[in-house]
Protein backbone atom coordinates (compact mmCIF):
# COMPACT_ATOMS: atom_id res chain seq x y z
CA UNK A 1 0.00 0.00 0.00
CA UNK A 2 1.64 3.39 -0.82
CA UNK A 3 1.76 5.51 1.97
CA UNK A 4 0.13 8.93 0.97
CA UNK A 5 2.23 12.59 2.37
CA UNK A 6 0.49 15.61 2.45
CA UNK A 7 2.83 18.38 2.13
CA UNK A 8 2.20 21.58 3.64
CA UNK A 9 4.26 24.72 1.79
CA UNK A 10 3.89 27.81 0.68
CA UNK A 11 7.02 28.22 -0.97
CA UNK A 12 6.44 27.13 -4.68
CA UNK A 13 10.18 25.80 -5.11
CA UNK A 14 10.45 24.09 -1.26
CA UNK A 15 6.70 22.26 -2.10
CA UNK A 16 7.77 21.16 -5.43
CA UNK A 17 11.51 20.03 -4.23
CA UNK A 18 9.47 17.78 -1.27
CA UNK A 19 6.72 16.45 -3.34
CA UNK A 20 9.44 15.48 -6.27
CA UNK A 21 11.39 13.69 -3.74
CA UNK A 22 8.85 12.31 -1.65
CA UNK A 23 7.27 10.73 -5.49
CA UNK A 24 10.40 9.35 -6.48
CA UNK A 25 10.98 7.38 -3.19
CA UNK A 26 7.70 5.80 -3.53
CA UNK A 27 4.90 7.99 -1.87
CA UNK A 28 1.66 9.24 -2.35
CA UNK A 29 1.57 13.22 -2.33
CA UNK A 30 -0.69 16.22 -1.46
CA UNK A 31 0.64 19.18 -1.98
CA UNK A 32 -1.12 22.13 0.01
CA UNK A 33 -0.12 25.91 -0.20
CA UNK A 34 -2.87 28.05 1.73
CA UNK A 35 -2.48 27.12 5.32
CA UNK A 36 -6.28 28.02 5.70
CA UNK A 37 -7.22 24.59 3.87
CA UNK A 38 -4.90 22.31 5.81
CA UNK A 39 -7.13 21.04 8.58
CA UNK A 40 -9.99 20.60 5.92
CA UNK A 41 -8.00 18.82 3.41
CA UNK A 42 -6.19 16.26 5.69
CA UNK A 43 -9.76 14.91 6.48
CA UNK A 44 -10.64 14.73 3.17
CA UNK A 45 -7.58 13.10 1.78
CA UNK A 46 -6.25 11.30 5.66
CA UNK A 47 -2.56 11.23 4.81
CA UNK A 48 -0.51 8.96 6.38
CA UNK A 49 2.00 11.91 7.67
CA UNK A 50 1.76 15.75 7.40
CA UNK A 51 4.68 17.74 6.56
CA UNK A 52 3.77 21.41 8.04
CA UNK A 53 5.75 24.56 7.08
CA UNK A 54 5.76 26.48 10.32
CA UNK A 55 5.53 29.93 8.64
CA UNK A 56 2.67 30.41 6.44
CA UNK A 57 0.39 33.34 5.69
CA UNK A 58 -2.11 34.12 7.56
CA UNK A 59 -1.90 31.15 10.06
CA UNK A 60 1.06 29.56 12.24
CA UNK A 61 1.80 25.88 11.62
CA UNK A 62 1.64 25.36 14.74
CA UNK A 63 -1.01 26.57 15.30
CA UNK A 64 -2.00 23.98 12.71
CA UNK A 65 -0.84 21.17 14.76
CA UNK A 66 -2.11 22.34 17.29
CA UNK A 67 -5.55 22.16 16.17
CA UNK A 68 -4.65 18.32 14.06
CA UNK A 69 -3.68 16.99 17.62
CA UNK A 70 -7.47 18.10 19.15
CA UNK A 71 -9.09 16.70 15.69
CA UNK A 72 -10.49 13.10 16.59
CA UNK A 73 -9.79 12.20 12.59
CA UNK A 74 -5.96 13.87 12.55
CA UNK A 75 -5.29 13.23 16.18
CA UNK A 76 -3.14 9.72 15.07
CA UNK A 77 -1.59 11.21 12.27
CA UNK A 78 2.44 12.24 12.83
CA UNK A 79 3.57 15.54 11.42
CA UNK A 80 7.03 16.39 10.52
CA UNK A 81 7.64 20.32 10.86
CA UNK A 82 9.90 21.62 8.47
CA UNK A 83 11.29 25.38 9.88
CA UNK A 84 13.25 27.97 8.96
CA UNK A 85 12.47 28.71 13.00
CA UNK A 86 15.37 27.31 14.50
CA UNK A 87 16.08 29.38 17.15
CA UNK A 88 16.74 28.68 21.02
CA UNK A 89 13.59 26.75 22.29
CA UNK A 90 11.59 26.78 19.07
CA UNK A 91 12.08 22.76 18.71
CA UNK A 92 10.48 22.44 22.11
CA UNK A 93 7.59 24.78 21.16
CA UNK A 94 6.90 22.96 18.34
CA UNK A 95 6.93 19.30 19.66
CA UNK A 96 4.62 20.41 22.39
CA UNK A 97 2.21 21.26 19.92
CA UNK A 98 2.39 17.52 18.92
CA UNK A 99 4.89 17.50 16.10
CA UNK A 100 6.66 13.98 15.90
CA UNK A 101 9.41 15.31 14.22
CA UNK A 102 11.45 18.64 13.62
CA UNK A 103 13.71 19.69 10.99
CA UNK A 104 15.13 23.27 10.38
CA UNK A 105 15.32 24.47 6.97
CA UNK A 106 17.56 24.69 4.33
CA UNK A 107 16.86 20.71 4.57
CA UNK A 108 18.99 18.22 2.73
CA UNK A 109 17.65 15.61 1.10
CA UNK A 110 19.09 12.99 3.01
CA UNK A 111 17.66 14.28 6.67
CA UNK A 112 14.67 15.15 5.20
CA UNK A 113 13.65 11.15 3.94
CA UNK A 114 15.56 9.66 6.95
CA UNK A 115 12.85 11.67 9.03
CA UNK A 116 10.03 10.66 7.01
CA UNK A 117 11.26 7.31 6.96
CA UNK A 118 11.76 7.21 10.83
CA UNK A 119 7.59 8.62 11.31
CA UNK A 120 6.21 6.43 8.22
CA UNK A 121 7.85 2.77 8.54
CA UNK A 122 7.85 0.59 5.49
Amino acid sequence: MIKRIMVVEDNDLNRKLFCDVLKANGFAVEPVADGEIVLETARSVSPDLIIMDIQLPGVSGVDLIEAAKRDLKLSEIPVLAVTAFAAKGDEERIRAAGASGYLAKPVSIMPFMNAVKELLPL
